[in-house]
């Protein structure tokens, strides 16, 4: 179940446990911000991709009433990690894990087959202070295997009329995110930044976007990470279903 490189985390949410790789890429703060970001209703059926460890789907299965959450990675070695953390928390029914490529979803999923897809991409472009183009940890940092506007094409395909897509990004790349977004019929309707302290700027942005929706964005307060060095905020407690 647990290879020589891996460990395992308590996500201290219902029990469930995720298994890791120490010296690879784990999961930050960002993908449980965008599992407490991301709105799943009764039933739904949820495609999250480059899923990664599988943190999200699991997250999603524990947070919302969703029927049936897929993960898709194109990444053998992290698909496996991540089918084993399934088979830990006996998720089989709820979570599929599947090997592939974000560029082949037209092959891999029938159109409007997924309510919600979720996303935390790539970050950067090519240009930002790429070391080794086959490092785990730069597939999952830099657009070498994707880029943005594969995700949301990917992401417009499975979702039908009025299907939600849910990502986390950078602030820098907003117009060109919106840009992209409205080319695929996906409307930005709401936004909230993320910022570590209250009185610096944004690191992260959380998007949901409806397809075919109608032109209106509600910005919602700013989420702060740290009220002081190394004491989290109330509300970054609560994501984490911690008591302050």
């Amino acid at each position: 179940m647990i290879l020589e490189d891996e460990r395992i985390d308590d996500l201290q949410c219902k029990g469930y446990r995720l298994i890791q790789k120490p010296k690879g890429f784990c999961f930050g703060v960002d993908a449980v911000l965008l599992s407490d970001f991301t709105r799943v209703k009764r039933g739904q059926r949820v495609l999250d991709l480059c899923t990664g460890s599988g943190v999200i789907p699991i997250l999603l299965a524990a947070k919302t009433e969703g029927s049936h959450f897929t993960g898709l990675e194109l990444q053998k070695d992290y698909a496996d990690m991540a089918g084993r953390s399934v088979q830990l928390n006996k998720l089989e029914d709820k979570i599929r894990i599947l090997c592939g490529d974000v560029k082949d979803v037209g092959s891999l999923f029938f159109p409007d087959s997924f309510s919600v897809v979720t996303v935390n991409p790539p970050y950067m472009t090519e240009h930002h202070g790429l070391m080794n183009l086959y490092e785990p940890k730069t597939i999952a940092r830099h657009e070498v295997a994707l880029n943005l506007e594969d995700v949301i094409a990917a992401a417009c395909h499975v979702l039908p009329e009025s299907g939600s897509f849910f990502m986390i990004h950078k602030p820098f790349r907003l117009a060109e995110i919106f840009k992209v977004m409205k080319g695929y019929r996906i409307e930005p309707k709401r936004m909230r930044l993320v910022h570590p302290y209250v009185d610096k700027e944004p690191t992260m942005v959380m998007i949901e976007g409806v397809k075919g929706g109608r032109e209106r964005i509600t910005v919602e307060p700013p989420l702060i990470i740290y009220q002081e060095p190394k004491v989290y905020s109330d509300e970054i407690f609560r994501i984490y279903g911690k008591r302050t």
